[in-house]
């Protein structure tokens, strides 16, 4: 026997829905703000000024602005003087908006909104076929994550990420190996050879198009001591080759990652360490269904991440695998001490600290 559907239940999940068609396009509007220096320009702006006096400043069109501003005056984002027609972006908005706010700006991470959106046709095919969709359909893709990385995994390296290892820092400056492995535009690697300049770096990615961009710039910058390869760390075939071993966000992506972290166990000296940076997520859904940004993140991993895996024969693991999965498949790889940690600043990673002995 069906039931009447409740029709306060139904009210309640339509302002949900509402919030939901709301904030997705606050997002997408978030991101034109990035891309184009309007949080920026608004940031220097520190009064209330006209839209004409915010598209001077960002050098944009003044009707797109004031269009863009309706969003997000509306969307609580910038106050707005309905007596004088002037608009601003309080100084709090404007840590978490604009480029003088790294690494807490959150304005970087609205670009996934369009990211992903550009491969829909795909994965409304994938759905059907599971085949997975491979990383050429993402406008945009390699872009925005080297700017992530560049806020989240560079601005914080040595502050935060390289004393998570005791000692690292230290060994670093007298002169060790280091491997990158899923570099993409290389970022990370070059801050730290930049950094480090005793010590020698290499950057695997599987994308020639981002190891192109890597070697340009550690080319415009002079270094010498950092190199950059397309290669398949399926296949990886080093021993004892690296005294340390990074990752940034990138085993769940690969289409052997069990095989990946055999190699990188393999690839590590006596006294190396592997330093893992996974998304802080549960092995379990009812882990996650506390977790702030898990809608988010696991719409990320449903869009992308488990799906380029699978483009490639991979298992899927997908961004959400978890910390349970991740400890047990470390250990599986032949890593015997591990240890995982959080930084008070990032809400969404996990660091694996693992050392051979």
């Amino acid at each position: 026997m069906s039931t009447a559907p409740d029709a306060d239940k139904i009210k309640i999940f339509a302002e949900k829905m509402i919030g939901v068609l709301n904030h997705s396009v606050l997002a997408l509007m978030t991101s034109l703000g990035h891309r184009t220096g309007l949080f920026d320009a608004m940031g220097r702006l520190t009064a209330h000024a006209t839209s004409a006096q915010i598209a001077l400043e960002a050098k944009l069109n003044e009707r797109y602005v004031r269009e863009w501003l309706g969003s997000m005056v509306t969307g609580g984002v910038v106050e707005y003087d309905v007596d004088a027609h002037t608009y601003r972006l309080p100084p709090e908005h404007a840590a978490l908006l604009t480029r003088a706010g790294t690494p807490s700006n959150m304005a970087t991470s609205a670009q996934w909104m369009a990211v992903l959106g550009s491969a829909e046709d795909a994965l409304v095919e994938a759905f059907a076929h599971g085949r997975g969709v491979e990383y050429g359909a993402y406008h945009r893709f390699h872009e925005v994550m080297a700017e992530e990385s560049a806020q989240t995994v560079v601005a914080a390296l040595h502050e935060h990420i390289l004393p998570l290892v005791p000692g690292l820092t230290t060994r670093l400056a007298a002169g060790i190996h280091v491997l990158d492995i899923g570099c993409g535009s290389g970022r990370a690697v070059i801050a730290l050879a930049r950094a480090f300049p005793n010590s020698w770096f290499t950057g695997y990615d599987l994308s020639p198009e981002a190891i192109r961009v890597a070697r340009g710039e550690a080319a415009r910058q002079g270094l010498k001591n950092v190199r950059f390869e397309d290669r398949d760390l399926s296949a990886l075939g080093e021993v004892a080759a690296y005294d340390l071993v990074t990752s940034f966000d990138a085993i769940h992506d690969q289409s052997q990652p069990a095989r990946v972290l055999e190699n990188v166990r393999a690839a590590l000296r006596r006294g190396g360490v592997f330093l893992m940076q996974e998304i802080a997520g549960s092995s379990h859904l009812a882990g996650d269904m506390k977790h702030p940004l898990a809608p988010f993140l696991y719409g990320i991993s449903c869009m992308h991440c488990m799906s380029v895996s699978l483009a490639y024969g991979g298992p899927g693991l997908g961004a959400m695998w978890g910390k349970e999965r991740a400890q047990a498949m470390l250990r599986e790889a032949g890593f015997d001490r591990i240890t995982v940690k959080e930084l008070p600043h990032d809400l969404i990673n996990y660091y694996y600290v693992a050392p051979v002995a």
